[in-house]
């Protein structure tokens, strides 16, 4: 029997998507699991993949459109089986909007040497989020480029035949030295980029209808990063265990305590979330995403790093699947690789708290009256007034203490 593909939902706030490309055709056949279509949402490129197997009966929408969330796009069935014809769509070319920005907006890039004289383009230049980060890495100025997406998008193929002609490439012909610097005072006017506009809608939602409050706590990391040290020695270079990877086992098994700070808050209701899903706060060109490990409570630790060295790399690539975005039940977000001693994060919507993670930092510490030093760690949880109280963060940020200062209680 045939079955209707209908656009995902990726994150709460997520109403529509712009199919950027069919990577099935009417006919071919197709697996559970496969690259059905790329999408693009306000947060990246995604990849969608085939929850049935079988043929591509029907293609319901164009490349170019924007679609509704949980709108039909294509049927699959089995060779030769009558679909009925597609549903009255709803979606609009995407070109249609003439009153909405562009779906991507450009980063500033350095114009090619042997194009600086070329007139400039008015108005952004289209292009996909994975074209302007290779454009960017190697200086292409995306407004030179001819685009062969829909609508004379710049995509991920244009880039890179430009790259293969050396005009495209900015290569300063001389060194350059602190006297040839020309200092200009104009000020400079940058577009943002979709991800930074829904990261601002987010977050002014979240500060603004949320009321927050946070909760410090120092903890002793010797012993974790002693076991952390004896671990990697046994691992190859790929497969190393980070201080995180630690951090996010201990967060998950002390929410299996706390479920009141594993939930969310609806109406007069808190609904405490059945599984334990933590999400990594990612940093992407243009912002950050964040990607969830799934029942994390449950993996061993090796598991955990696998998982998000795997996302994490997807979201730089700007080709995330819809599984590494959605789900999330509690959100951290580490800043511990910038030295920074303290900070708070913003709640992440729908959810009920965050931990925002520091440095590990080898500091002056007082015991038994003697002063030494000791690698110390802190962490603020930030949390939703509505679903718990300071007490409750309070012990959380106790209980946390045992599994990262005790951290072979995470093995048994």
């Amino acid at each position: 029997m045939a079955e209707t593909i209908n656009m995902p939902k990726l994150g709460f706030d997520m109403a529509e998507g712009l199919l950027v490309r069919w990577v099935k055709q009417v006919g071919e056949n197709i697996n559970k699991g496969d690259v059905l279509a790329e999408i693009e949402t306000d947060k990246a490129t995604i990849e969608v993949e085939s929850s049935a197997s079988g043929v591509v009966l029907q293609l319901i929408v164009d490349q170019g459109t924007m679609v509704p969330v949980n709108a039909p796009i294509a049927v699959i069935g089995a060779a030769g089986e009558k679909v009925d014809a597609a549903p009255a769509a709803a979606p609009q070319k995407a070109e249609a909007k003439a009153d909405e920005k562009p779906a991507s907006t450009p980063q500033p890039t350095a114009v090619p040497v042997a194009q600086a004289s070329a007139p400039a383009t008015s108005g952004p230049v289209k292009a996909s989020p994975l074209a302007k980060k290779i454009a960017k890495d190697n200086n292409v100025n995306l407004a030179s480029l001819q685009g062969t997406g829909p609508g004379g998008r710049v995509v991920r193929k244009d880039v890179e035949a430009a790259l293969s002609q050396p005009a495209a490439v900015s290569r300063p012909a001389t060194p350059v030295t602190y006297a040839q610097i020309n200092v200009t005072q104009e000020d400079q006017v940058i577009q943002t980029t979709k991800l930074r506009q829904a990261i601002g809608r987010r977050l002014v939602e979240s500060k603004t209808t949320i009321p927050h409050f946070y909760v410090t706590h120092e903890y002793k990391m010797e012993a974790l990063l002693e076991m952390r040290k004896q671990a990697n020695a046994y691992l190859p270079d790929g497969e190393k265990l980070s201080v995180n990877d630690f951090i996010l086992k201990a967060v998950a098994l002390t929410l299996r305590q706390f479920p009141n700070l594993n939930a969310t808050i609806k109406g007069n209701e808190i609904i405490q979330f059945g599984h334990v899903n933590v999400g990594v706060a990612v940093t992407v060109p243009g912002g950050l995403m964040t990607v969830v490990v799934k029942d994390t409570d449950q993996k061993p630790m090796r598991q955990i790093s696998a998982e998000v060295k795997a996302m994490a790399g997807r979201a730089r690539e700007g080709k995330v699947k819809p599984d590494d975005v959605d789900g999330s039940t509690f959100s951290t977000s580490n800043l511990g690789m910038y030295d920074v001693e303290d900070f708070i994060a913003i709640i992440n919507p729908p959810e009920a708290a965050i931990l925002a993670i520091s440095s590990a930092r080898e500091v002056p510490v007082v015991e038994n009256g003697q002063v030494k030093p000791g690698w110390r760690m802190k962490a603020t949880i930030s949390v939703d007034h509505r679903v718990s109280d300071g007490a409750e963060a309070a012990q959380f940020m106790q209980k946390l203490a045992e599994f990262l200062e005790n951290p072979v209680r995470m093995l048994v």
